[in-house]
């Protein structure tokens, strides 16, 4: 599919360059989502439907992230996937985190420490160079939340297969634009509600082969059975050998607003909506007089006597406060016309 065709399946109301907040729905979620109420009110749901809907899923994000399909578990949130890659951590073992890194990272690991962990936090622009042979596991974002800053995963990988060191990256900021290899690093999870465009309460993890057998699958369920259905009822344990031991049971409704949209982005794939979108993100920084930049965010602080971020809101551009900056990204939905429009609210307010 063509990104110009794409951009069809999208009805924004405003100049909406807030997806690093949350991505716009595709028509045809809409639709969906719409179709599955009924069925919900009409009593005419049939449960079993909505796991050929998570396949579905599954095998896009795969397309998306370079994963095989039995790589990929189901979650719900990204903080999940910490607590679980968190879980392989024993004492004496040492954890590096990045300072500015959001906190559904941060969080689930720095709580380690209380059970004898190493923790250790360095300024993102350290972190690779700060991997070294006692560090157990590196965690950190692909793509900074706060300002869009990209780190280089090639080598994140590089540094980290040197130092024989597990790998945990948050693609929530990257995923549909950044092209990713998620089988360099041991651990890979997304919040499908920002750029993959899907309703929040959805997301996805890879887990390599390797690394399965050191975490504990403590969210798992039914779902996460080898045959789910025949894992509802009693003893014994009997978990998937895929990474599906790590699924969480799924909200149905979300997966049905997500189909459609993972399904259009595969099809699109990110190296060509990742140009679309830094290339936008550049003719922006360019009309302010900024370099540019490899990412599709971009975090400004605004001029003397411009308008704040809740203004730039009000006049119809949708944009983000974060950190004490205006935070701006740019989607595939997105045209130059957003980029005029922004840089003209800006700067004339």
């Amino acid at each position: 599919m063509s990104l110009s065709e794409a951009q069809t399946h999208f009805r924004p109301a405003n100049t909406y360059l807030n997806t690093a907040t949350v991505g716009l729905a595709c028509n045809a979620a809409m639709k969906a989502l719409q179709e599955d109420l009924l069925k919900w009110q009409s009593g005419t749901v049939d449960a079993l439907h909505y796991d050929d809907l998570i396949a579905q899923c599954r095998r896009s994000y795969a397309s998306l992230v370079n994963s095989e399909f039995d790589r990929i578990a189901i979650l719900s949130q990204v903080s999940v996937a910490s607590g679980v890659a968190a879980s392989l951590l024993r004492p004496g073992n040492e954890v590096l985190l990045a300072q500015e890194d959001f906190t559904s990272v941060l969080f689930p690991f720095l709580q380690t420490a209380d059970r004898g962990v190493a923790v250790r936090v360095v300024p993102l622009e350290q972190i690779v160079d700060e991997i070294r042979p006692s560090t157990t596991l590196v965690a950190l974002s692909s793509v900074q939340s706060s300002d869009g800053r990209v780190t280089n995963l090639d080598a994140l990988a590089q540094a980290a297969k040197a130092n024989d060191c597990l790998t945990f990256v948050d693609l929530t900021q990257s995923a549909s634009w950044l092209v990713t290899d998620s089988t360099q690093f041991s651990i890979t999870v997304c919040g499908a509600y920002k750029w993959l465009c899907s309703p929040r309460g959805c997301g996805f993890m890879t887990v390599q082969e390797e690394v399965a057998d050191r975490l504990t699958p403590s969210g798992a369920g039914w779902y996460a059975g080898e045959k789910p259905w025949e894992s509802i009822y009693e003893p014994p344990l009997r978990l998937a050998q895929s990474a599906r031991r790590f699924d969480l049971s799924p909200a149905w409704a979300t997966w049905v607003g997500a189909a459609p949209p993972l399904g259009l982005l595969a099809a699109v794939g990110p190296a060509a909506i990742g140009s679309h979108n830094v290339g936008l993100a550049n003719c922006f920084r360019n009309g302010l007089g900024l370099e540019s930049s490899n990412s599709a965010i971009v975090s400004i602080t605004l001029p003397q006597g411009s308008p704040t971020s809740d203004q730039i809101a009000a006049a119809g551009v949708v944009v983000a406060g974060r950190a004490g900056k205006c935070r701006l990204s740019f989607h595939l939905y997105n045209t130059t016309d957003d980029v005029e429009r922004a840089l003209d609210v800006i700067t004339n307010g």
